[in-house]
């Protein structure tokens, strides 16, 4: 089960950082984005690196106000948000064909949710060692330890032989790669022939314009909180997909035909008893909760920033989401041809 506790939060803020350096990881991370004067080729340099120091540092506050699936999902009215994210994991599921006994493979998995959710028999792949501790710990509490496991890895280098798994899939995941063409041709070597990959990508769509500063500090801003090197175009993610070797089946941006916006749980001008932590009051009580804790010592210092550039990525998010020009949830499915 998630943890839902105060105390529970503090004690996780920084993941395997050691709490007296989590004030300095903080820094060192901010420093790879171009809000604080990063350089973008600097960052995909060194992704690694930054996108660990980004899950150690949120992935507490993620479980604590999201759950254990860590993305968004198209909703219908009068859907609760956590039923959305099912609906959302079992439309890929749907999408590619999963069967009981096929060997599947979660690129980029968090902590498990969607591992958990729709398929129970299958490898969920991680770069980050405390996410895989905590996702091993959720499979023991639900009882899929014996058919589900967490490889610590990472997806642009996999430990898998070629012609490895019957389908992979990738939930709002791939974004972290520097570069997406070595990322779906490595997905594409695992692939075994005549299989598919489903995933939903984050991309900046054809509204962006990168003249416009207003566009380019919303982009900047979803960067830095999010843990992403840059924001990749539908179009490039599209190219990429074919020079890699695969087949495009399908391709669209589900979040267009969502009678709900996608970034609703984000808008604090809305309020929602059944999601209370990520509305105006619940996040609120959150900011001043997580800098209690911080002065008597239960959380490590630099929680509260930590907290902030949260809360600016998601009021980013919305600005973006709003004005169109970006999206979480362009789907694609790819299939390996067989020969």
């Amino acid at each position: 089960m998630s943890r839902s506790g105060a105390l529970d939060l503090a004690s996780s803020v920084g993941g395997k950082i050691e709490k007296k350096e989590v004030l300095s990881a903080l820094h060192k991370y901010e420093k790879y984005h171009v809000c604080h004067g990063g350089d973008r080729e600097k960052s995909k340099a060194n992704y690694t690196d930054m996108v660990n120091k980004y899950y150690d540092l949120v992935t507490s506050f993620y479980e604590y106000g999201w759950g254990e699936s860590f993305h968004f999902a198209s909703r219908w009215k009068g859907e609760s948000l956590r039923e959305s994210i099912k609906r959302h994991e079992h439309f890929i599921a749907s999408q590619l064909g999963l069967k009981y006994g096929q060997k599947v493979l979660d690129v980029g998995c968090g902590i498990g949710g969607p591992l958990r959710e729709i398929a129970r028999f299958r490898h969920g792949l991680n770069n980050n060692e405390y996410q895989i501790t905590r996702g091993k710990e959720l499979n023991r509490l639900a009882g899929v330890d014996k058919t589900c496991n967490f490889v610590l890895a990472d997806f642009m280098k996999m430990p898998f032989s070629n012609d490895t798994f019957d389908a992979v899939f990738a939930i709002e995941a791939t974004c972290h790669a520097p570069d997406v063409l070595d990322c779906y041709k490595e997905i594409y070597r695992v692939l075994k022939p005549g299989q598919c990959f489903a995933f939903y990508e984050w991309c900046i769509t054809d509204c962006f314009d990168p003249t416009n500063p207003i566009q380019q500090r919303i982009k900047g801003e979803v960067e830095l909180g999010n843990g992403l090197p840059d924001i990749r175009s539908v179009r490039q993610c599209l190219e990429a997909l074919k020079l890699a070797g695969f087949e495009v089946l399908w391709e669209k941006d589900v979040a267009a035909d969502s009678p709900l916006p996608w970034y609703l749980p984000l808008d604090t001008s809305q309020f929602s008893l059944t999601n209370f932590r990520t509305t105006a009051f619940g996040r609120f009580a959150t900011r001043n909760m997580v800098k209690a804790l911080e002065f008597v010592g239960l959380a490590p210092k630099g929680s509260p920033r930590v907290q902030a550039f949260l809360e600016k990525a998601a009021e980013a998010l919305v600005e973006g989401g709003r004005a169109g020009i970006f999206t979480p949830m362009y789907f694609f499915l790819a299939r390996k041809p067989r020969s």
